[in-house]
């Protein structure tokens, strides 16, 4: 059987947080992510979801190995990465790449765009300096700009622009797997759409496996083969797109979609508000005959299969 992509076993991010008063430093822990678990497929969009501060976008850097996990492993393509040092690690750098939020601090204001899209092959010693930069043309323009932009700098560029930049500089080594970062949000309407149908371009072109990360739900629709919602650090519900957007079992993922904007008012939802607390009272209640697979019956919330390939956080009882 092929490996996925990209697995991620039980990894948790834990931050000490200084506690406030008193002569003697305190400190408690924050959890940032708590015991996630997600399998991107090969040539699949998986989207992650969820409010600011869930933890999605602490997931995704973990991923990458560019936040260290407090606890559990990192496979991709079958080989655990999560305890190699960096040169053990920089071949698989090649097979991860990202594209960040903020297009304009991800760029070096110092390079043009030439230089910024050959750097990833100058860092791995792929190809001469002249081929690195015919390379690095030959991507500007697979991803809509002009190769005369080369000589251009970040600056010059409007925040679409820059994002194609970016996503240029992340494929030009060719990975399997690349986690995108809440990279529409900052885009208007029309703009984000000419994005994400590059996304969906390149992804059927080279049978890129990605993780999305997203609090935008119309844009996860549109994009996406499946979608894992994020609470408070953990996964609280994963199924099919569709599955998610027509079957939500859990309350969050509910008042999530509650949210979506749409054009025509009568089919607006009715928005529901509720607090953390009440979320996490909402957790779902549910017996063996309910599951589609047996699971442990405990107190504490946990991950069971409640039809083909959906997933809930509840108790089992």
């Amino acid at each position: 059987m092929t490996a996925p992509a990209l697995e991620l076993r039980g990894i948790s991010k834990v931050y000490p947080l200084r506690v406030p008063g008193g002569w003697l430093p305190r400190f408690s822990d924050h959890h940032a992510v708590r015991d996630v678990s997600l399998v991107l497929p090969r040539n699949r969009i998986l989207g992650l979801v969820g409010e600011s501060g869930s933890g999605k976008t602490t997931t995704g850097m973990m991923a990458l190995r560019l936040v260290e996990p407090s606890a559990g492993r990192i496979l991709v393509d079958g080989v655990d990465i999560t305890a190699m040092d960096h040169a053990g690690l920089k071949p698989y750098r090649r097979r991860m790449q990202v594209v960040f939020q903020d297009s304009y601090s991800a760029l070096d204001p110092m390079m043009t765009l030439a230089q910024i899209v050959a750097e990833p092959l100058h860092i791995h010693g792929l190809g001469s300096k002249p081929e690195q930069t015919e390379q690095a043309l030959g991507w500007l323009a697979r991803v809509g700009l002009d190769r005369s932009y080369g000589n251009r700098y970040p600056h010059e560029l409007s925040g679409g622009q820059r994002q194609r930049v970016a996503i240029a500089r992340a494929l030009i080594l060719r990975p399997s797997v690349l986690v995108a970062d809440e990279p529409t949000s900052a885009l208007d309407v029309s703009v984000k759409a000419q994005i994400i149908n590059l996304l969906q371009d390149l992804q059927a072109e080279m049978g890129l496996s990605i993780l999305f990360i997203s609090h935008d739900l119309s844009v996860v629709r549109s994009l996406t083969d499946e979608v894992a919602v994020m609470f408070n650090g953990r996964i609280v519900e994963q199924a099919p797109t569709e599955a998610i957007f027509t079957d939500a079992r859990h309350a969050y993922t509910r008042s999530l979609l509650d949210a979506v904007p749409v054009q025509n008012p009568r089919e607006r939802r009715h928005r529901t508000f509720l607090t953390r607390a009440q979320l996490e009272a909402a957790t779902p209640r549910l017996a063996q005959a309910d599951l589609a697979r047996p699971a442990l019956s405990q107190a504490a919330p946990q991950l069971v299969a409640v039809g083909p390939d959906h997933w809930l956080e509840a108790v089992v009882t």
